[in-house]
């Protein structure tokens, strides 16, 4: 499920992967007030089970835990084809670890200790809802793209290449949901360069090193998914920002 196919009305539903019990039981209190539905699990093996039957907007989770750890748990998210947007919550900070998070398709990672309301920020902005009052990113802005071969849905997520043959099968993609943003966005601003705490701000809510790393891992990713048509591509000045280009917008601009 995606920011914006839930009800703006009812609350959001977060899963709460952590195995201290305490730390998780004054979590989910706070998250409760705060206007969330909470679920608790206290490894991954426990939250596998919960994402089938609360099917949760979110999940929020710990990275070392018995049984099975937050990175094998989002491993087994990713490969049951569920798109979940997910936070990792963790003590570690190593580089390596960010990015192995970013990598499995997480779409934030907050390090311990950390501020509540730091994390509730994080949530919203990752779900794309402003302030909890369930307006979505872009709600009156362009959602459909044609880049190159490709048309890309910022609503729904997909992005869909038109086949080359003439069988009239396109195929398609569903991106997370912070690809799917990060891609609006250039889009919206096509041949123009968009700085990243631009970026940053509107969807992370952060522009440390570790939400800029994050927004790295992402377009890496993104570039990946557009390599199918050459004529596109994602630009990056250094320290800058990014910007989107397909070969006929390159040519209008002396490139």
């Amino acid at each position: 499920m995606n920011a914006n196919s839930m009800n703006p009305d009812r609350k959001i539903k977060l899963l709460l992967v952590e195995d201290e019990q305490a730390f998780a039981w004054v979590l989910a209190d706070t998250l409760s007030t705060s206007g969330f539905e909470v679920r608790t699990a206290a490894d991954g093996a426990e939250a596998l089970a919960q994402v089938e039957a609360f099917v949760p907007d979110v999940v929020v989770t710990d990275i070392m835990m018995p049984h099975m750890d937050g990175f094998s748990f989002v491993r087994q998210m990713r490969k049951a084809g569920d798109r979940t947007p997910v936070v990792f919550l963790s003590a570690r900070t190593d580089a390596e670890d960010v990015v192995k998070g970013f990598e499995l398709g997480a779409g934030d990672y907050v390090r311990k200790p950390f501020a509540i309301k730091e994390l509730i920020v994080r949530i919203r902005a990752l779900l794309g809802r402003a302030g909890g009052q369930g307006k979505t990113v872009g709600d009156e802005e362009e959602q459909v793209f044609r880049l190159g071969r490709f048309t890309f849905d910022a609503l729904t997520h997909k992005l869909r290449l038109s086949p080359d043959s003439g069988d009239g099968r396109a195929e398609a993609v569903s991106l997370p949901t912070r690809e799917s943003e990060i891609l609006a966005m250039l889009c919206r601003q096509m041949g123009r360069v968009v700085p990243n705490a631009a970026i940053l701000g509107q969807l992370w809510g952060n522009d440390d090193y570790f939400c800029t790393r994050s927004l790295n891992v992402h377009v890496t990713r993104l570039r990946k998914k557009l390599a199918a048509d050459p004529s596109i591509r994602i630009e990056a000045f250094r320290g800058t920002g990014y910007r989107l280009l397909v070969e006929a917008d390159a040519d209008e601009h002396g490139l």
